[in-house]
């Protein structure tokens, strides 16, 4: 071959994308507990949605992009009036999960929501439920969205696992979206050449940069971030089904792909990694192990990484809270993907860069003994001054342990402890919790919570006996799976 040309054999498809269409549509669903845990997270993520309906800078973001537009059969949001086409609705619905992070959490090499995919999920099943219907045709069943969601998750945990994306300073929304339109493809019909070519075009997107996450510029676009993912997601499948070609090689061409675009640099020294570190690494194959695995957020609408450093500040409330001036110091234990991302001082500009800080996090519990989504907002910080007292006398300091102990397999621990020091020269014990309530280990303590959080939630939209049919077919797992999605949905239009 002749210098100054490139030579034009088009691939076969990147095996990380042949890997995943042939999971999606051949993989068996079979873990009883998956499913289980699907119902309980299809609860809390709706549940989360609900309640963010409540603060106005989210609902600033949802209904049509041309008022007054009419979509038949279109998708619901719930919670909502709102009937839209499905790219809106995915936006819409992934906006409201989203918007108090609070709901399910993936700790890895790379962190993320897997729940966020639900927005894709539910507004694809929903519009063509309703499509079928009115053809005479069967709708889609809970069963199929339960499915999508550990497929989803399974996706997106798995890849995360191994691979850091936040370390080349990009968003894990990322995953989102590959995962969304892997699961939105085979929902549509897709075959394996056209969810292929979807997800390819899911990576040729490339990422966000994770800039909104970040001191010093957080801001609310990490609480839509994910909507726009899931949304990106539904589009990518249209243009898929429609018989629009992929891009096979997206992922290996040398220059050109994705490794070599984004993904090899460290953030740390800037050098070019070796070819075997540009490439993505997998320690299992898919199936249902992240659905199985996943954290709830149950206690706390907070950053994960901060959940048992919260659960700590509440055990010691009660000892600290007559004492809050003769304070000294706060010690604050924690591992270092806590550090790295949540750990800041100076001013906090707004509620998204306050559910960022580990320091202001644990602040407010230990103050009053509580940490709601409220207490992020403009007016209660500045109306509580001793937020910023307390913040500025923490100590962050690693635990190498708990670092290590983050990443292991079988333990995946979200470690912090926290102990308080006194001017007289006393202190508090120290409050180690090293798994949060949402964790795996804690499943027979947590899922009480979890419901309870659930039910609360609905109160903010629905009437009492709505909200006891919700919540009654949420808990029959037999009932829910067989549930046509479109019925599912009306449940919750307001």
């Amino acid at each position: 071959m002749g210098a100054n040309v490139d030579l034009n054999d088009r691939p076969d498809y990147d095996k990380v994308i042949q890997d995943i269409a042939d999971y999606v549509l051949n993989f068996k669903i079979e873990s009883q507990e998956a499913l289980d845990t699907a119902r309980n997270c299809l609860m809390d993520t709706l549940g989360c949605g609900l309640l963010a309906l409540r603060f106005p800078e989210c609902t600033k973001h949802l209904g049509p992009i041309v008022e007054g537009t009419v979509v038949p059969n279109g998708a619901r949001v719930p919670g909502t009036q709102f009937r839209l086409d499905p790219v809106k609705a995915a936006w819409d619905i992934g906006c409201i999960i989203r918007w108090l992070d609070y709901n399910d959490t993936w700790l890895a090499a790379e962190w993320g929501h897997p729940s966020d995919n639900l927005g894709g999920i539910l507004a694809v099943a929903d519009y063509l439920s309703q499509k079928r219907v009115a053809a005479g045709k069967e709708p889609l069943t809970m069963r199929d969205v339960l499915e999508a969601m550990i497929m989803a998750h399974e996706i997106q945990g798995v890849i995360a696992l191994d691979n850091s994306f936040n370390r080349v300073g990009l968003c894990h929304v990322l995953l989102v979206r590959i995962a969304s339109t892997a699961v939105v493809t085979k929902l549509k019909g897709g075959d394996r050449e056209q969810i292929m070519a979807a997800v390819s075009q899911a990576w040729v997107d490339g990422s966000s940069l994770r800039t909104y996450r970040h001191a010093p510029n957080a801001g609310s676009r990490k609480s839509w971030a994910a909507g726009d993912a899931t949304s990106r997601a539904v589009r990518l499948a249209d243009i898929s089904m429609r018989g629009e070609m992929g891009i096979p090689g997206v992922l290996t061409a040398p220059q050109w792909g994705f490794y070599d675009v984004s993904f090899s640099k460290t953030v740390a020294d800037q050098k070019v990694k070796a070819p075997e570190d540009r490439v993505f690494k997998f320690q299992r194959d898919y199936g249902s192990y992240v659905m199985e695995n996943v954290l709830f957020k149950i206690s706390f609408p907070a950053e994960f990484h901060s959940q048992t450093a919260a659960e700590a500040a509440v055990t010691l409330h009660p000892q600290v809270k007559d004492r809050l001036q003769d304070i000294d110091k706060i010690v604050i234990t924690t591992h270092e993907s806590a550090i790295r991302i949540i750990s800041k001082v100076g001013p906090l500009a707004n509620a998204a860069d306050r559910d960022h800080c580990l320091q202001y996090m644990t602040a407010v519990p230990l103050a009053f003994g509580n940490l709601v989504a409220e207490h992020y907002e403009d007016d209660f910080h500045a109306a509580n001054p001793i937020i910023d007292e307390l913040r500025n006398k923490m100590e962050i300091v690693e635990d190498k342990r708990y670092s290590q102990e983050y990443h292991e397999p079988d333990k995946r621990s979200i470690a912090n402890a926290l102990q308080v020091f006194f001017k007289d020269g006393t202190s508090t014990d120290k409050v180690e919790v090293e798994y949060p309530i949402g964790h795996r280990r804690r499943r027979e303590e947590g899922i009480p919570l979890l419901e309870k959080k659930f039910r609360a939630n609905l109160a903010t939209r629905f009437p009492g006996k709505r909200c006891e049919d919700i919540f009654a077919l949420c808990k029959d797992q037999q009932k829910l799976e067989a549930t046509p999605v479109n019925e599912f949905m009306d449940l919750f239009v307001i």
